[in-house]
This record gives C-alpha cells, sequence and structure tokens, in this order.
C-alpha cells in the first residue's frame, strides 16, 4: 500500500512539473493567454487626436438651382486605439467652427472656384440655425468608436486599412456608424483618413430649401475625416 502512495505522488509531481513547463514555455514564445484574441492583444495603445492639425471636410450636394458647397470643420477633442476591438476611442466635434466654402474645404472636396464672403455668411447662418445643426443648443457632435479593427495589413506604402464601428451622435440623436480608414505612419506621426456619407434626415435635419424647393441641397452628404494622431506614451 505505501509503495503505491509513493507511486501515485511521485506521478502527481510529474504531472505538476510538466504543466508548469508547458505553461513556461507558451509564454516565453509570446502565446496569447486563453480569452483573448490576437486582434486584442496586438492593439495599439491610445493616440490623441491633434485637434490643431486634424480637419473634417463636408461635401453638400445641391437640388434644384441650389449650390454645391465645401464645409472644414475642427474637432474639440478625439482619441483613437487602432487595432481595438472594443473601446477604441471618441471624436468630439466643434459644430460651432464649421465654416462653409473655404478655400481648403473646396479643394478638398473637389469643387473649383471661390464663394463671395457675403454667400458665404448666409450658407453659414443658415447652417449653424436652429433647423439645421442649432449650434445654439448643439455645440458639439460626437462619434463613440466601438471598435477599430485591421482589415489590411501595411502595404507597400506603409499604410494600413482599419474598420471603424460606433456611434455617431448629432443634434442629440444616434446613429450606427461603420466606415473604413486608412492609417500612415511618416515622421514620426500617424495620420488617419477616411470618408462615409449620411443622410441629415436620420439626425432629424430637414435639408435646407427655399423657393418653393427650387433651390436646395441633397439630404445625402459626404464626410471626409483628416486626422493626425500622436501617441500618448
Amino acid at each position: 500500500m505505501e509503495k503505491h502512495r509513493r507511486q501515485a505522488g511521485v506521478v502527481a509531481l510529474m504531472a505538476l512539473i510538466t504543466g508548469l513547463s508547458f505553461r513556461l514555455s507558451t509564454a516565453d514564445a509570446g502565446g496569447t493567454p486563453e480569452g483573448t484574441t490576437k486582434e486584442t492583444s496586438s492593439a495599439a495603445g491610445t493616440m490623441t487626436v491633434n485637434v490643431d492639425a486634424s480637419r473634417i471636410y463636408v461635401f453638400v450636394g445641391k437640388t434644384g438651382l441650389g449650390h454645391e458647397h465645401g464645409i472644414e470643420g475642427r474637432l474639440k477633442s478625439g482619441t483613437v486605439r487602432l487595432g481595438a476591438t472594443e473601446d477604441a476611442g471618441e471624436l468630439v466635434f466643434d459644430m460651432a467652427s464649421f465654416d462653409a466654402d473655404t478655400p481648403a474645404a473646396r479643394k478638398h472636396v473637389g469643387l473649383s472656384g471661390a464663394t463671395d464672403s457675403s454667400t458665404r455668411l448666409q450658407v453659414n447662418q443658415n447652417m449653424k440655425a436652429e433647423p439645421i445643426l442649432d449650434v445654439r443648443r448643439h455645440p458639439t457632435a460626437s462619434f463613440e468608436i466601438t471598435s477599430c479593427r485591421e482589415v489590411q495589413a501595411k502595404n507597400a506604402k506603409g499604410q494600413t486599412t482599419y474598420e471603424l464601428n460606433g456611434k455617431l451622435t448629432l443634434r442629440g440623436r444616434a446613429h450606427a456608424l461603420k466606415f473604413r480608414a486608412v492609417a500612415e505612419e511618416k515622421d514620426g506621426v500617424t495620420k488617419l483618413r477616411g470618408d462615409f456619407t449620411m443622410l441629415q434626415t436620420n439626425f432629424g435635419i430637414t435639408p435646407f430649401r427655399k423657393a418653393l424647393g427650387a433651390v436646395g441641397i441633397t439630404n445625402e452628404l459626404k464626410v471626409y475625416g483628416d486626422l493626425v494622431l500622436k501617441s500618448e506614451r
């Protein structure tokens, strides 16, 4: 009986040593802990948006005898976690900063020519008033980024493509949003560029019309993000 107990003890000790060795070998080899996906473990740290260098551009189409416009806007704050599968950051937009038909905006959205100052003033007043952005009651909009998954590895140009999923809140109304963006690292700076389309009516906005509808803008807008990111490390 004593012999059997000693043999059982040896077997148990061998099993313990073997299990410990296996766990140590897995850790040394860079194995992924159980319950953690490779994508999550490889996610980059939090990066802060350089709000001075970053811009949002919007292309506004026309209906009838209306005019096409380019809008330039800024962010109040922002963080992004490239590669994160959850809690991937948030962008907060300064809606009072949105400015119609700046030279940079018209160029970015592909419009030629310039808009005179009086027309720009009128467009800005209409855009920021209660029926449209209602900036007085809603000075900010936000994009809560649920995930920022890598969908295409770095190419020959050093660009990596990510798919951003989240919730866009504008004028107090939230709507799901998903789009792709390209990140490029150059001279120690990461630039993230992407675009998406949105419908004004999804956020309780009636597209601008006048002259019994003869002059107006489209419901669908094209939004471009041109962000400069810096690591918090």
